[in-house]
């Protein structure tokens, strides 16, 4: 069982930056591909960015690739979503998820997600 608690939303204005958090409970976090998703409203949850186990591979949307970063730190049980030139159409709640399958596979853990909210 994995618990996942986002931080770092915010209102940024368009151009700025911003950091999310994921913190994850549980002694196997390094066992989990993780993965950043967006809601925004009206809209479908969408995959913005995933990270393998051992963060050697990561994988981007197209519409956020060269703009946003994903990391872990496997010893802090912490994966992060470092998002530079924000645009307002990157407004959104946004969720990590824990994989066991793998970074696009199915995600079998959320958490309760974060609001960013990006002003033009």
């Amino acid at each position: 069982q994995v618990q996942l608690v986002e931080s770092g939303g915010g209102l940024v204005q368009a151009g700025g930056s911003l950091r999310l958090s994921c913190a994850a409970s549980g002694r196997t976090f390094s066992s989990y591909a993780m993965g950043w998703f967006r809601q925004a409203p009206g809209k479908e949850r969408e995959f913005v960015a995933a990270i393998r186990w051992s963060a050697g591979s990561t994988y981007y949307a197209v519409s956020v690739k060269g703009r946003f970063t994903i990391s872990r730190d496997n010893a802090k049980n912490t994966v992060y979503l470092q998002m530079n030139s924000l645009k307002p159409e990157d407004t959104a709640v946004y969720y990590c998820a824990a994989s066991v399958t793998g970074p696009l596979g199915g995600y079998d853990y959320w958490g309760q997600g974060t609001q960013v909210t990006v002003s033009s």
